[in-house]
């Protein structure tokens, strides 16, 4: 068979919305609902381990349909932005969660109050689940009390919520032109970000200038939106909940301390001229003094490589083969199920995504596949996603998600795969530069970017509390990138707009750390693999089928790996400083 670029079909997830089975299926939630929120009376320390698992069976039924649903309403929506049923639809559903979350909140606002003698008592019983419920107590002293709870569910339904949807809608309508061998032509984003890695550098000069000419015309309105998510996640989270630091909560969420957040992110700073030397590099092999920032991601080929689809799903398949023949047949599910949406189309959402909503359902992926080795790389990333939930099926709705510095473990791992094979296979020197260069490119987007946008995010959310103007955060952001890249490259002003084309800093502040964190513990398992070969595959099948059901302090450290320590951190950096060693040598 041949696989061609497809879009994906929902109704594994719901019938067309609309239809009588999806109104009744908003139907059958709220008798569900109503038979758990009976059952409030039943709370009580001293309550039967067997009515306390009951109440959690029907919990986690209610919260696999509106997973369900939710996951439908995100998938209509980025199909096609600008479908306006898909948006009311989406509105409807978002609204439908929060109340339902707010009818649900007297078990969470019970678990976490009960004394620990009684707490311990029940999770010793509630097997699967027993981490989503240690995760819950760790929020004890920043959760309020129910009736607060309610009014700030309500309130992001129709304000945040409501401010990043715009977000979403303003930038994803964004046409960019470009002229192109002589003919202007009307690009998305992702369309467009294509000729940021051509081999000609006019082309990825214009490409970059149209990118942020375009944010420039709604710069201010862009930052006031930045604004109003920094003021809304300090009021809730510093003034009313008592977190730390805006860091803090993610953090949190992540169960991963502070302190080792910032081990990570100091060592991200001290690496820096690792990068500073790598783009110094590739000047010289592109024969120019010093690279521009419109140069970063080019390539060193004059004529990049071109692949079809099914030639990058089989080399994605092979390279997933070779090492674990569970983990492709996983990764051909996706497109056997037709949850694959691979297509390049005007007003589908830009960008690449997994989205595996139940530990029952093949998860869905999105890619906008242009047939550049970037495009295989990220089929490999986001079908390793796919299969790191695919892997966790056996755990409850609950914890088969893996927290998010653990999610990107699988999908980076298969990345690194893919790129071994090629470079196994090639024998060419200029080839394998080529290669190594792509992958080094790749760590640099993947970690010290990510930590600078974090360290960004953890400079403008004081600066706004501080009453910094949109000019003030521009110039802030420029500075970022000057630390990054030192006198390695020459840097223009229309950088300063960048960071307001980064939807995680609006979506989910301080997100981004999870792809530094996941890029270099895999950095530190695939040395892991290269030492023990194949034997390694049954220790790294376990760790993705942990999901979320263990801390990422103990899914790591059951790797071998100490996260506290300044050295595990390094060692990605040292293994990549050997690979930059080898393009040197070879150059």
């Amino acid at each position: 068979m041949t696989y061609e670029p497809q879009r994906w079909k929902l109704t594994d997830l719901l019938a067309l919305a609309g239809t009588p089975e999806v109104e009744q299926f908003f139907v059958d939630i709220e008798t569900r609902l109503g038979e758990v929120e009976a059952l409030r009376g039943r709370l009580a320390p001293d309550m039967t381990e067997e009515v306390f698992l009951d109440i959690l069976a029907r919990l986690e039924r209610l919260y696999a349909d509106v997973g369900r649903v939710m996951a439908y309403a995100y998938l209509w929506f980025s199909e096609d932005i600008a479908n306006q049923d898909a948006l009311t639809f989406r509105g409807r559903v978002q609204q439908f969660g929060a109340d339902l979350h707010n009818r649900l909140l007297f078990f969470e606002l019970w678990w976490k109050a009960l004394d620990d003698e009684p707490a311990a008592r029940l999770m010793a019983h509630s097997g699967d689940v027993r981490y989503y419920l240690e995760s819950l107590r760790l929020f004890k002293p920043h959760t309020l009390s129910e009736a607060e709870e309610k009014i700030i569910n309500i309130k992001n339904v129709n304000g945040i919520q409501a401010v990043k949807t715009l977000y979403d809608m303003l930038t994803n309508a964004f046409k960019f032109h470009l002229t192109v061998d002589g003919e202007e032509k009307e690009l998305t984003r992702g369309q467009l970000m294509f000729y940021t890695t051509s081999p000609n550098p006019d082309l990825r000069a214009a490409a970059y200038q149209e990118l942020y000419r375009v944010y420039e015309t709604q710069a201010d309105v862009l930052a006031y939106v930045y604004a109003t998510r920094v003021r809304d996640w300090q009021a809730e989270n510093l003034k009313l909940r008592a977190f730390a630091s805006p860091i803090s909560v993610r953090n949190l969420e992540n169960d991963i301390p502070d302190a080792v957040v910032e081990t990570l992110l100091d060592v991200i700073r001290r690496n820096v001229m690792l990068f500073q030397r790598f783009f110094r590099f590739k000047a010289k092999a592109l024969g120019v003094e010093r690279l521009r920032r419109y140069d970063l991601y080019a390539p060193l080929a004059e004529v990049e490589k071109t692949y079809t689809f099914d030639a990058a799903v089989r080399m994605v398949d092979a390279a997933y083969r070779a090492f674990s023949p569970t983990l492709a047949d996983h990764a051909l599910r996706v497109l056997e199920a037709e949850h694959l949406d691979s297509e390049i189309r005007p007003r589908k959402m830009d960008g690449a995504f997994c989205y595996g909503p139940l530990p029952t359902l093949t998860p869905w992926v999105q890619v906008n596949f242009q047939g550049r080795i970037h495009d295989v790389s990220t089929l490999a990333h986001e079908l390793g996603h796919a299969v790191h939930g695919m892997m966790a099926a056996e755990h409850s709705p609950l914890t088969f998600h893996s927290s998010l510095p653990m999610a990107e473990t699988a999908s980076v791992f298969g990345e690194m795969l893919l790129n071994d094979k090629l470079l196994a296979e090639e024998t060419d020197p200029a080839v394998r530069r080529t290669l190594i260069s792509t992958l080094l490119d790749d760590a640099y987007a993947t970690i010290v970017r990510q930590g600078y946008f974090v360290i960004f995010e953890k400079q403008a959310h004081q600066m706004i509390v501080d009453g910094a103007k949109p000019d003030d955060l521009y110039a802030a952001y420029l500075a970022n990138l000057r630390e990054q890249f030192g006198d390695a490259l020459d840097l223009s002003d229309d950088f300063r707009y960048e960071w307001l084309a980064i939807p995680h800093i609006y979506d989910r502040p301080f997100y981004c750390y999870a792809y530094a964190f996941g890029n270099l513990l895999v950095l530190a398992l695939y040395r892991k693999y290269k030492e023990l070969g194949t034997a390694f595959e049954p220790d790294y099948l376990r760790i993705l089928a942990y999901g979320g059901s263990a801390s990422p302090n103990h899914i790591i450290s059951e790797a071998g790996f100490d996260m506290t320590s300044p050295d595990f951190w390094q060692g990605g950096f040292d293994l990549l400083a050997e690979l930059l060693d080898e393009l040197e040598a070879g150059s």
